[in-house]
């Protein structure tokens, strides 16, 4: 394939995603401008009445209550400064603040599922609770990195249910990757570590291993996973490079509470947002990011392999605020 060839491929592939984003975010916009253009409608300036509908619209979205005062706090700091600002720039504002805010928020850029050199196998622990849609992102990161050229391998340590164990296995299948697995019951930071191991004796790229997603015993997950991340050590001492924490973006502000346990329990580097296309809440991606500043590398907007996309900022942004699409 020639260099233009695979330029054309990239442009197409990026167009895929862009469409793919925007139809993702289609609920959360539908009712986001919905109550925007109400708040807005005969009047001329940005005043209070009008403020008060935007923290409606805003809320609405499950951009959650403390990020959306803060959104408020710098736009009404902007009108006030520069008296000039009428209704017809507050989606352009809006915008601004939102994307000033997921700047200061975080800001590590994730360009490509690219894993960082220096580290092989590259391992990723990934931690949330069951029926997030833990093990499909897991299948879906395989897929996209093998798609990219990478030798992956994963472990099922999630060992205390079977189906997790196999399900696992059908997107091993699936996908075309080898996997780790022992039998139910067994300990889970065993399987971890023979994961790593198989990784390194077979030169892998890529190790991604699924963890238990128990919240009811918040001690025993704590010592769970700090287990594991022990044994790891042992095997690989930088290991686990990445805790990849995924969350069900459809529960809005659920999916906080879920990150305050598990951001307790571990020591999280990365969020990863499911299930954005059947929902209107999703502003809780401003919440989290806002709330933890941990980077949200990856977000979920199909059922398709590939629309588990690279939380891009500016896209995203750009996508929220184009109702068109």
């Amino acid at each position: 394939m020639g260099l233009f060839d695979k330029l054309f491929k990239r442009n197409k592939e990026q167009e895929e995603e862009k469409v793919a984003l925007d139809e993702g975010l289609k609920k959360t916009k539908e009712g986001f401008f919905a109550k925007l253009t109400k708040a807005i409608a005969g009047k001329d300036s940005v005043d209070a009445e009008v403020l008060d509908q935007l923290e409606d619209a805003l809320v609405s979205a499950d951009v959650g209550v403390d990020t959306t005062v803060a959104i408020i706090n710098r736009i009404e700091a902007r009108v006030g400064r520069d008296k000039y600002v009428g209704t017809s720039e507050l989606n352009r504002i809006l915008q601004e603040e939102i994307m000033g805010m997921l700047t200061d928020a975080t800001s590590d850029e994730f360009a490509t599922f690219d894993t960082p050199g220096g580290k092989k196998p590259y391992v990723i622990l990934v931690v949330g609770v069951n029926g997030v849609g833990k093990t499909t992102t897991i299948g879906k990161l395989s897929y996209n990195f093998k798609k990219r050229g990478k030798n992956v391998l994963l472990g099922a340590a999630d060992t205390f249910r079977a189906a997790a164990v196999d399900q696992l296995t059908i997107w091993s299948d699936r996908v075309g990757v080898p996997i780790v697995k022992k039998e139910m019951g067994s300990d889970p930071s065993s399987v971890a570590f023979d994961a790593v191991e198989s990784g390194i004796a077979r030169d892998s790229d890529v190790v991604i291993i699924d963890t238990a997603g128990r919240l009811h015993n918040k001690a025993h997950l704590m010592e769970e996973l700090s287990k594991i991340r022990r044994v790891i050590g042992k095997k690989m001492p930088d290991a686990p490079h990445e805790v990849l924490l995924v969350l069900d973006g459809s529960t809005g502000q659920n999916a906080l509470e879920q990150a305050k346990h598990f951001t307790a329990a571990t020591q999280v580097t990365a969020i990863a947002i499911t299930k954005l296309d059947g929902t209107a809440k999703g502003g809780v991606v401003l919440a989290i990011a806002n709330q933890f500043k941990i980077p949200v590398k990856y977000i979920g907007v199909g059922e398709r392999m590939e629309d588990l996309q690279i939380f891009r900022k500016e896209e995203f942004v750009d996508s929220l605020f184009s109702l068109e699409k």
